[in-house]
């Protein structure tokens, strides 16, 4: 099985270095494209391979980079930025990535800039990712004093810089019009659209935003070719995939995977399935915005269209586990609680809304429910839903909600006909007053 992505990644050591990097053959990608392709080449090639963005959206690399304007007419400068925010709950891929291989992700960067012609480039990073921040800098420096970033790269006339910029820790910031906010300075709101960013991005100039699992793929396509990424797929979505699991499961973690691998060997083979006296209930597939999915769905391949057939999406890759010991409304209020304090308040729904729904399942968890508390939060997961927000926050926030009414209602009517919890003696997550 090949790891592209994690082959030189070994947990307790240090990233490899430059030159250990350029070893294993770090920064071939970056010569070839400078000294034997154009960036149109460059975009073909990527939008051949079908990779598609590893962040959650799914939408297709290539495509997405095929909006931004060239020639010498286009406005300048142009923009390239990895999207290193990982703030979503039980997503920690790109983590894995920063901290293990920085120099991987600046090899896809300086590609990726490349093809839409950016001279300028930052890696926004999670506040939180400390280690990261350290391993990012120091890569960078290397690469500037190896000649790989600054002005006439590998004497090809392409200038790149690139920074590292530490966001504050806003949930929002994963959006990329609100990171674009946060970059120029401003408050983490999103932005209208259109314009998009490909064409009036950071301070108004075209812009990509690219997720770091998804620049990290970009060496290996160029160096490899495009029918090599898409037969590492086992379904029509191309490459491998970072799938993690946290929960109760006996070997939490992360692992490196073909694309299309099922969910019932991720969590059984690689997690090492559920921890001795804890039964399967349901997981959120890729991270905390995606829709439950239950035991029927265990044979799926965890790709795109199979996972949005099934009536959920595979966001990040990353799944929750809910177990029988743990409280599924407690379990939704956590996410809820989380959602409603990261929402920008920018637009009435989702910041009316995503406290009215905390507090409705806060009663229901306490006992205080009524019966007609499931029809409003009911309400909430249409009025919330797409095309009603000017995000995807709050529709996001609607996935786990709507679907933990759906396959575990007769959870929620016994909280209500009860009056209390019936997991309040278990370990379940117990809501702060």
């Amino acid at each position: 099985m090949e790891k592209p992505l994690t082959q030189h990644i070994v947990p307790g050591r240090k990233p490899l270095s430059l030159k250990e990097y350029e070893k294993v053959g770090g920064y071939q990608s970056v010569r070839k494209v400078l000294k034997e392709m154009t960036p149109e080449e460059v975009q073909t090639l990527v939008k051949d391979s079908n990779l598609r963005g590893r962040g959650g959206a799914g939408f297709s690399t290539g495509l997405k980079w095929s909006f931004v304007p060239m020639g010498p007419d286009a406005a300048q400068p142009k923009y390239l930025v990895a999207n290193a925010d990982e703030m979503e709950p039980g997503t920690f891929k790109d983590r894995v990535l920063l901290e293990g291989n920085p120099h991987q992700l600046i090899e896809g960067m300086i590609v990726a800039s490349y093809a839409i012609q950016a001279s300028i480039s930052y890696v926004f990073l999670r506040w939180a990712y400390k280690v990261a921040a350290r391993e990012i800098s120091h890569a960078i420096q290397e690469a500037y004093d190896a000649g790989y970033l600054g002005k006439n790269i590998l004497g090809s006339g392409f200038n790149l810089d690139m920074h590292l910029h530490t966001g504050v820790g806003r949930y929002m910031c994963g959006e990329e019009t609100a990171l674009l906010n946060a970059l120029e300075g401003k408050r983490a709101n999103p932005r209208a659209k259109p314009p998009f960013p490909q064409v009036s991005g950071l301070f108004g100039k075209p812009t990509i935003v690219n997720n770091v699992e998804t620049l990290c793929c970009l060496p290996h396509i160029i160096n490899n070719g495009a029918d090599w990424f898409k037969k590492l797929g086992l379904t029509e979505d191309a490459g491998t995939k970072l799938y993690g699991v946290s929960g109760r499961v006996k070997n939490p973690g992360c692992w490196e995977l073909p694309m299309g691998t099922t969910i019932r060997e991720i969590l059984e083979e690689h997690a090492g399935g559920m921890q001795d006296g804890y039964l399967f209930r349901g997981l959120l597939p890729g991270g905390a915005s995606t829709d439950f999915l239950v035991e029927e769905h265990l044979d799926l391949p965890m790709d795109y269209p199979s996972i949005q057939a099934a009536g959920s999406r595979m966001g990040t890759g990353t799944m929750i586990i809910l177990d029988d010991q743990t409280c599924p409304v407690g379990f939704t209020l956590n996410l809820q609680h989380f959602f409603a304090q990261e929402s920008c308040g920018f637009c009435t729904p989702c910041r009316e809304g995503l406290p009215w729904v905390e507090k409705i399942l806060l009663a229901i968890d306490k006992g205080e429910g009524k019966p007609e508390h499931l029809l409003t939060l009911d309400f909430h997961t249409k009025y919330l839903g797409p095309g009603n927000t000017f995000c995807a926050l709050a529709p996001g926030a609607m996935e786990p909600l709507q679907s933990a009414l759906k396959y575990f209602r007769e959870d929620f009517e016994r909280h209500i006909h009860e009056h209390h919890c019936p997991w309040s003696k278990s370990k379940a997550w117990q809501p702060s007053t």
